[in-house]
């Protein structure tokens, strides 16, 4: 019987699982989503929600007590100055967790862990996403990749083509232009090719004197 054990291990040493923790709990704070697994997110939600719990207050000793467990001064600041005074009227449940499927190589379950109340934003601009979709299908479709996504890619590549071949009409010119400028150096390399063969016809001309000693 596992009496009086709680907590998961996660494969993971006492030192590596709380360094874990510090640097998931300082994403989630900056960023107000973080992806993970499912098991992970179980045991970063008490964690996170412990420590909205003691920024609400805004004491100094609380602000330590996070400190010990988020390290970045900046981020605690943003936690206690924008995140906690959000659920001053709310008793706990600030964040949740939704569930996104396996994951591709390993099979591990992933899940979405958030604020209750974050609103993505659009990619363009700095407004709300306007999507009446669930929770989930909103998620998977800023984190998944959507259709609309893929009509932009292949829009880009059409452009690309359409670049290329408006290049290609103007190979002709380049290779004009390069006839033209060879020509003169034909003309240049020919007198040095005769002067070689008249060097090389000296040499015949000197053995003259060898064949009148012969006689």
């Amino acid at each position: 019987m596992r009496h009086r054990v709680r907590g998961r291990k996660l494969g993971r040493t006492t030192a590596h699982r709380k360094a874990m923790f510090r640097n998931q709990l300082t994403a989630l704070f900056t960023h107000e989503r973080i992806i993970t697994t499912v098991a992970k997110a179980k045991e970063l939600r008490p964690l996170a929600e412990r420590m909205v719990t003691l920024a609400r207050t805004g004491s100094l000793a609380n602000r330590r007590r996070v400190l010990t467990m988020v390290p970045d001064k900046e981020t605690v600041k943003h936690l206690f100055d924008t995140i906690a005074p959000r659920f001053v009227g709310r008793d706990g449940g600030y964040t949740r967790i939704m569930r996104l499927g396996r994951r591709k190589g390993d099979g591990a379950e992933l899940a979405i862990i958030e604020f209750v109340d974050f609103q993505p934003k659009a990619k363009g601009g700095d407004g709300a996403v306007d999507d009446k979709g669930s929770l989930i299908d909103r998620a998977k479709g800023i984190f998944g990749g959507g259709r609309k996504e893929v009509a932009e890619v292949e829009a880009g590549a059409d452009e690309a083509v359409e670049f290329e071949a408006g290049t290609e009409e103007q190979e002709p010119e380049e290779v004009e232009a390069t006839e033209e400028t060879l020509a003169p150096v034909e003309e240049e390399t020919a007198p040095e090719v005769s002067a070689v063969e008249e060097a090389a016809e000296e040499p015949e001309g000197k053995q003259e004197p060898e064949g009148k000693k012969e006689e």
